[in-house]
């Protein structure tokens, strides 16, 4: 590889990296974003291998489909072996924000139903705190004032993502200010606000391992 190549061929970079993750005859989990996209492209040259796919967005299974990879039902194939998804944030400890194309909620859902969680990033993504990308928090729309106005007396300020409805019916509010230092403890914290669906910190249930793309090739941490 080059020096110099763009964030695109970053992503096609590790995107072909997890292909070696992919074992014949399974179900793979796949996320949402341009990173999942560049994924779903290398793995439907290997298409014929697997059994299909769970996609965790409406946008994902419409991609799937048009590769020619079978979209499966989350209640009917049980826990899934691998899960494949990119971060908006991702620290060394392998905990993640995510979330910044809405898809948070069924995202969570399929890497929770995964026994391996394969996060793959351009080097952009790695930070030493998170926070610095708004944490996405996908709320019941009754509920979007109360949430908010939690958010606030736990330091963060909620800003309602417009024209936005998530794929289960409800709004997103991106909380802005937060320097996060204990990831899981604030997810627990978020999820335990009545109308909040889930977070965006992907830290009780972290990636398993963590593939960057880098202007010299894919940096793996574990």
């Amino acid at each position: 590889m080059t020096n110099g190549m763009t964030k695109d061929e970053m992503k096609r970079a590790v995107a072909e990296a997890a292909l070696e993750y992919v074992q014949a005859g399974e179900v793979i989990g796949i996320g949402t974003g341009s990173t999942a996209n560049a994924f779903i492209d290398a793995l439907a040259t290997i298409k014929h291998k697997i059994e299909g796919a769970v996609a965790s967005s409406e946008a994902t299974a419409k991609r799937l489909k048009e590769r020619g990879i079978q979209v499966l039902e989350l209640n009917e194939t049980g826990d899934l072996s691998l899960y494949v998804d990119g971060a908006d944030e991702a620290t060394k400890h392998l905990h993640l924000v995510k979330g910044g194309g809405g898809a948070l909620t069924r995202e969570k859902i399929v890497a929770g139903a995964s026994r391996k969680f394969i996060c793959i990033a351009d080097e952009s993504k790695l930070v030493d705190v998170l926070g610095a990308f708004p944490l996405p928090i996908e709320v019941i729309p009754m509920a979007r004032s109360f949430v908010a106005r939690a958010i606030v007396r736990l330091g963060g300020e909620p800003v309602l993502r417009e024209g936005l409805v998530t794929d289960n019916g409800n709004v997103i509010l991106d909380v802005h200010g937060l320097k996060i230092m204990e990831p899981a403890k604030l997810e627990a914290e978020l999820n335990n606000i009545p109308g909040v669906v889930t977070n965006g910190l992907f830290a009780l249930r972290p990636a398993d391992v963590l593939l960057l793309g880098t202007p010299t090739g894919v940096r793996k941490l574990t």
